[in-house]
């Protein structure tokens, strides 16, 4: 079918006077009878032979890394184009706040569009042609998917969304990652989340629906003791952070409304190490777990969930957990939030596997140092987190038996879903921010078309400190900048 004259008309407004293609070139639209897909064209450009070319930068995300690259590149130089299926950007350390009603949700939250881009689109990236510097994008149509934090259950086929082709110039991957599950049983279709506001947004209603509940007259003791249980899975920040959270939210607001349920109230934090927060150190993580204790939160270290299913005897909505270090007995909840690490994004999934020709072959050919190779070559990943390995500037790293440097030209990569090869940097937002404004920095010193970040310095993580918050106004923090740590 072809495409919708809406947007036929949006596509070539894109092509008005003053936009421009990659490398100033003018944009057409051709419209693909017998689909959905929508390409652009680079054609001669009509404009001022006077007028500056600016070359196409493409970012990819709309998160801590994505976000803060738009932000900061110079758009006197370059042409900032941001896809995203989100529209804003989220200031995930708040989230937990946002998730019992501290902070409200538009606190957080910060429009792109305010960024005065070139362009945006909201849209999911399916693929990448590197050869071309072509990204196959499909339109956000599902009013949920903005705030997804697994993979969708079906596979994303083109027909959900129109599909287009957007050409680049230079490409920033920043699609950050997935709540990592582990595969197991029933935590995709029960747990809950939180790495949006969408996610956030459950998690409140949800705990108050088992107030509710709970306080139903013909709602027995057993029930309001599962469905008062609030199991948090995963010791790290946002679980911990959660968890003081929603004990002062109980403890100073909603024992007011139900006093009467409030010996029923348990907090549980599980985690397969033998410590919560691993990245303070053990003095710290000790005091966390003692204030808990004293909070009436309880700490399960070593504990290994194995599934999470309905009870099926519960007319309630509440769920079971099975335990391995409780054998055959299962714990009621009710409600799980599930905050156990990362896992990577499926366009990065898709792009770590396919078969890339040697971009180095033409350039050893010129040389005269023999004849053109046709071999392939794939994106380096890496091992443990099977994210895109890049090098100290950021650049994408390509698995090349030739060349131990290698890098895939004008593709840059930061975030969650990347790995430095020369240093293993934790998944948070202070790394992601750093790395969008040295790589923006950098673009913005670099001079000319296809110049990039590789003339600049090595980027250098400067660790600002990790702060955590437990509940009753306390804290803990620590740096290794300037070796300050302690209580608050």
């Amino acid at each position: 079918m072809a495409s919708s004259k809406v947007s036929q008309q949006y596509w070539r407004s894109l092509a008005r006077p003053g936009r421009r293609g990659p490398a100033g070139t003018a944009l057409q639209l051709e419209t693909v009878t017998n689909t959905s897909l929508v390409k652009y064209r680079n054609s001669t450009s009509s404009s001022s032979p006077t007028e500056q070319k600016h070359e196409r930068v493409v970012v990819l995300g709309s998160g801590w890394a994505g976000y803060a690259f738009a932000r900061e590149l110079d758009p006197k130089k370059y042409e900032r184009i941001l896809i995203s299926p989100r529209s804003y950007f989220v200031f995930t350390p708040l989230l937990a706040s946002t998730s019992v009603g501290t902070l409200e949700f538009r606190s957080i939250l910060e429009p792109v569009r305010r960024l005065g881009l070139d362009s945006f689109h909201e849209a999911w990236a399916d693929d990448i042609d590197f050869s071309k510097k072509l990204i196959r994008i499909e339109k956000v149509t599902s009013g949920d998917a903005t705030s997804r934090t697994l993979p969708a259950r079906e596979p994303h086929l083109p027909k959900k969304g129109e599909v287009i082709d957007v050409p680049y110039d230079k490409l920033v991957i920043s699609v950050g990652a997935y709540s990592q599950t582990f595969g197991i049983e029933g935590v995709k279709e029960h747990a809950s989340f939180l790495r949006d506001v969408g996610d956030a947004r459950s998690i409140r209603l949800r705990v108050l629906q088992c107030f509710e509940k709970a306080d139903w007259p013909t709602t027995t003791d057993e029930q309001r003791k599962k469905l008062l249980h609030f199991a948090v899975v995963g010791g790290g920040p946002t679980g911990i952070e959660f968890a003081a959270e929603l004990h002062d939210l109980i403890h100073d607001d909603l024992s007011k409304l139900y006093p009467h349920l409030m010996e029923y109230i348990d907090i549980t934090i599980y985690d397969i190490a033998p410590k919560v927060l691993p990245m303070f150190d053990q003095q710290l993580a000790s005091y966390a777990e003692d204030l808990f204790r004293r909070q009436g939160i309880k700490v399960k270290t070593e504990h290994h969930l194995q599934r999470i299913r309905p009870d099926e005897d519960d007319a309630l909505g509440t769920l079971k957990l099975k335990i391995k270090e409780y054998g055959d007995d299962e714990v009621g909840a009710g409600i799980v939030v599930w905050s156990t690490g990362l896992m990577q994004n499926p366009l990065v999934q898709t792009i770590v596997k396919k078969e890339l020709r040697n971009p180095n072959a033409a350039a050893v050919a010129a040389e005269g140092q023999g004849k053109e190779e046709t071999g392939t070559v794939k994106i380096l990943k890496a091992e443990k987190s099977a994210g895109i390995v890049t090098d100290s500037c950021l650049r994408v790293r390509l698995d090349d038996p030739a060349d131990a440097k290698a890098v895939l030209p004008d593709v840059y990569s930061m975030g969650d879903c990347s790995v430095l090869e020369t240093e293993t940097l934790p998944a948070t937002a202070q790394v992601a921010s750093q790395q969008a404004v040295y790589l923006a920095k950098a673009l913005n010193k670099a001079a000319g078309a296809g110049a990039g970040a590789g003339q600049s310095k090595p980027f250098k993580f400067r660790n600002l400190g990790t702060m955590a918050y437990l509940g009753s106004w306390r804290a803990i923090h620590q740096s290794s900048a300037d070796e300050l740590k302690g209580r608050a």
